[in-house]
């Protein structure tokens, strides 16, 4: 199983040795940029492999290295300590983070449309949220945006953890198929990503989250505020590489450079083309904007109000921040949908 894995944006094959010396000085000229995403997944992080793939962030002058860790908690903290310059958390772990003083800013909306959801096993007896009340639900990780989306749903439901029902961290892949299997578990909330991969591995699944938390964006891209105030060349510069990235993989006529990108920044991932292509299309169809969007990674100000009274209610933070809206912007997400002529 991978737990981590770096790609950069300068990837040489055979060239002719005055074109390598070339190459290399540019690659000298170029900034070292460091992107943590949650999982190791490269299909979740699509529009960033498919931008080092295609070039968007060398032209950028940016050479990109991508770092799987544990959850958006895990994100979050990287950032705040300086070990990375761009991360994908998701909006309830950020707003959490900000309570605690981590000024992490998201600056672009990758999933636009939910991709989380609360899943029980096919033949299982439950049928929707009310019935979870005295149960278990699996999480792949103990802070991530699964945990704060869970949390969301089953307030509107009227249940607290820990006295309604009960959170078990179980992982992923094989360790939540097996806590299905032994009963540790009764739903699992969980990604888009996460719940095809337990339908391809034999663990039939179905979602019963209540279709109005379709409105509840997921995890985005970040940087913190220190980075935006005083080196805004540089989050231009990624905004632009990262819209053309989405953009790109957008169009169904790039598919197949789409998939060798994703397949070169996980190779796992790649093993089973057919898999892939289909992980892809689900997880891809989660960062189509919505209608009412005017561009590419625009976030919606009462989702985010909507996002904060959620946590408050499930007791993740103890009351509102003072200015909510120093927790996103959409700025740069413009500047980058602008350059990728959307």
């Amino acid at each position: 199983m991978i737990n981590r894995r770096t790609l950069t944006a300068t990837l040489f094959a055979a060239l002719p040795a005055a074109g390598l010396m070339a190459t290399s000085a540019l690659a000298q000229d170029l900034r070292e940029i460091t992107f943590v995403q949650p999982s190791p997944s490269a299909i979740n992080s699509f529009p960033v492999f498919v931008a080092i793939g295609e070039g968007f962030f060398e032209e950028e002058g940016l050479n990109v290295t991508v770092e799987a860790i544990n959850g958006s908690g895990a994100v979050l903290q990287a950032l705040s300590a300086g070990q990375a310059h761009f991360g994908r958390p998701g909006p309830g772990p950020l707003i959490a983070a900000r309570t605690r003083g981590v000024d992490a800013v998201h600056i672009y909306n990758v999933a636009a449309r939910s991709n989380f959801g609360i899943a029980v096993q096919e033949d299982s007896e439950i049928q929707n949220i009310e019935e979870l009340s005295g149960k278990v639900i699996g999480t792949g990780t103990a802070d991530g945006a699964e945990v704060g989306f869970a949390r969301n749903v089953m307030s509107g439901a009227g249940m607290s953890a820990g006295e309604d029902y009960e959170f078990l961290t179980v992982g992923d892949g094989g360790p939540a198929t097996a806590a299905f299997l032994n009963g540790e578990i009764d739903a699992y909330s969980s990604s888009t990503a996460d719940t095809a991969i337990l339908n391809q591995r034999g663990m039939a699944v179905r979602d019963i989250t209540p279709a109005e938390f379709a409105r509840f964006f997921g995890n985005g891209i970040a940087t913190m505020a220190d980075t935006i105030a005083n080196d805004r060349e540089l989050v231009e510069a990624w905004s632009r590489a990262f819209a053309k990235g989405h953009a790109f993989a957008l169009d169904d006529a790039n598919r197949e450079a789409v998939l060798s990108h994703l397949a070169e920044g996980n190779p796992q991932e790649g093993e089973d083309k057919e898999f892939q292509s289909a992980l892809f299309d689900a997880v891809r169809s989660k960062t189509i904007p919505t209608d009412e969007a005017p561009h590419l990674g625009w976030y919606p100000a009462e989702v985010w109000e909507e996002w904060q009274e959620a946590l408050i209610a499930g007791g993740e933070i103890f009351g509102p921040l003072d200015d909510l809206s120093a927790a996103w912007t959409n700025e740069f997400a413009e500047i980058g949908s602008a350059a990728a002529g959307r």
